[in-house]
Order: structure tokens, then sequence, then C-alpha cells
């Protein structure tokens, strides 16, 4: 009886109402037409592991070759696959060339590349890091203001910007500022491409593994249930 009743208030219901009754059906989640959601992306249908990161990289790589300026950038973008998940580092120049000097916020050049990045990433289901980094140049300005503050206000920066363009709420695990303390070039303390923001998209076979190893501990008999079981059969035979 419900369902006739649905169909007949259905039937009696405005063009727009069924439609958008029907767009829901469709799309429950609501994302199909923004970026970084399941029907776009990079990762669409792609879980990074270490037997498939290589594959996330190239189509990042040609991502980000369709940017109009990326041929005066890619000298400063370096995307490598380390023991941790796939590393994306984009390095400053003496100038600046993602944040202007001294400045938390990213500038046109640095936005355009972290949204591609974006709406690339939002279709794994990994998890994503993100730090700031700076060279051992002090900060000048406010005392009371360091490489530490500028470093995590850049990591920040750049995960608000990420999240609005394709990264979900959920996806973000760590944003972290290291200041001068993870130089990319620690014989060169004041080189410039220490000045940089690291993503790392995470591997999943840790989380995974946990969870299986957490399912198969939580199934496993005990050694007094094991105890009792001997028990009982031996009583049965006797």
């Amino acid at each position: 009886m419900m369902a006739l009743f649905i169909v007949l208030w259905l039937l009696n219901t405005k063009p727009p109402v069924r439609e958008a009754i029907a767009g829901y059906f469709r799309d429950p989640s609501g994302t199909a037409g923004k970026s970084g959601s399941s029907h776009s992306g990079a990762g669409e249908s792609l879980t990074v592991s270490q037997d498939n990161v290589n594959e996330l990289k190239s189509k990042l790589e040609k991502a980000l070759q369709q940017m109009p300026k990326f041929e005066q950038l890619k000298n400063q973008v370096d995307i490598t696959v380390t023991t941790e998940g796939l590393r994306i580092e984009l390095m400053e120049t003496a100038s600046g060339t993602f944040f202007d000097l001294g400045k938390p916020s990213p500038n046109e050049d640095g936005r355009d590349l972290l949204i591609t990045l974006a709406e690339q990433l939002g279709g794994v289901p990994n998890k994503v890091s993100i730090e700031g980094h700076t060279d051992s140049k002090p900060y000048t300005g406010n005392g009371e203001y360091s490489n530490w503050e500028l470093s995590a206000d850049r990591a920040n920066a750049a995960r608000r910007l990420m999240q609005k363009n394709g990264l979900r709420d959920d996806q973000v695990s760590q944003v972290r500022g290291f200041a001068d303390q993870k130089l990319r070039k620690p014989e060169e303390p004041l080189d410039a491409s220490n000045r940089r923001i690291s993503i790392i998209v995470h591997y999943l076979e840790r989380a995974k593994q946990d969870t299986e190893e957490k399912a198969a501990g939580e199934t496993k008999p005990s050694p007094a249930h094991e105890e009792e079981k001997a028990a009982g059969s031996e009583k049965k035979r006797e």
C-alpha cells in the first residue's frame, strides 16, 4: 500500500519535483557533478598501493601537463614514489613560485596547481597528508611569528583550498608544519627549494592488513574456549 501511495503521489507532483527525486536516486550522495568525485579525476576506481602507485603518478603528471603555465612551473614540481606513498612536492624559487615571499596563502600559480591536484586526488580512497617546510632563514617581521607558524599556515592554506576543490573532508589525515627541520637540501639550508609544500598520498595496505588481523583476532577461539571444547569431547566419549 505504501508503494502504491508513493506512485500516486509522484504522478500528481510537478515535473521539476519528479526530476529532483529521480536525481536523488541516481546520485544519493549528490557528488556526481563535483570535482574529485568518483565520476572524475585520475583516481577514479583506483586504490593506490605499492603495486600500482606509478599509475597514479603517470595520471597526475598528464593532468598537470594540461595546465596552461605548467611549462614554466614543471621544474618546481617533483613527484616521487616513496616507502610511505606518492610524494608530491611544490618547491619555491628565490622569488617565490607557489607562495609569495613570507605569505601564508598560495598565489595564483599555487592555487591553480593545488586545485588541479585536488581534482585528481579526490577520487582515490587513500588518505592524504599535507606538510609545510621552510628554509633556515629566520622569518622577518612580527617577533611572535616564525618559520614554524609560516610552514603550518601554508600547509593549512593548501588543505583548505584542496578540500574546497576535490579532496573529501575525511581524506586529509594530517597537516604538519616542520619549519626547517626536514630540509630538502640539508647541505644548503638557505636554498629556496627547501621552502615547499609536500602532499603525500598514503598506501592502503597497512590499514587493510590491520583490519584483517583485527578481524582474525575476533574470530579466533580463545585458549579457554578450546580447552572447554576438548573437555566436552572427552566427556562424550566416556
